[in-house]
């Protein structure tokens, strides 16, 4: 009995071991790559997106206007075009851009125009910024996706890029 009881902490880790190792070779690492969405408070859409296997970073900023370097005062206040914004980036390995967008439009109210739940305003307002037809065609599918499902009209526009200012 005595040799079973020095064996079985051995052939346990041994088979810890092989299980990470068989597990680890399932993983495959993408490449890294970036989503601009706008859903109201961006300290909120960052708080979501931080939680998803493969997002990497998830950073607060400004974008869709026209003042340079905003601030926080300055966009809140209005008359700067800016949304709050989230720039997430992602491993395209483990989470893809269409992913992401769908738990988008799980995150937010995507048929209020007018902000997102208190915070009011067009710099509350949700939409995604795309860079190219193949992140267009994209977050086009998922907005469908979310008016069948809701059985109403999004008002979330998909928007061309512009510049990503991170906020202060």
């Amino acid at each position: 009995m005595r040799p079973f009881r020095r064996s079985h902490p051995i052939a346990l880790s041994l088979a810890i071991l092989a299980g990470v190792f068989l597990q680890s070779t399932n993983a495959s690492a993408g490449e890294t790559r970036d989503i601009v969405v706008a859903g109201g408070c961006f300290w909120c859409v960052e708080a979501d997106f931080e939680r998803v296997r493969g997002v990497k970073d998830a950073v607060s900023g400004y974008t869709g206007g026209t003042v340079a370097n905003p601030t926080y005062k300055q966009v809140t206040g209005g008359n700067t075009g800016h949304f709050e914004a989230v720039k997430i980036s992602y491993d395209s390995g483990a989470v893809n851009r269409a992913q992401l967008y769908d738990l988008f439009f799980r995150s937010i109210d995507p048929t209020d125009a007018g902000g997102q739940f208190c915070d009011r305003g067009q710099s509350y307002s949700t939409a995604i910024f795309v860079s190219n037809s193949t992140e267009r065609a994209a977050a086009e599918k998922a907005k469908a996706s979310a008016q069948a499902a809701l059985g109403r009209k999004i008002v979330t526009p998909i928007l061309d890029a512009k510049a990503f200012y991170d906020a202060e």
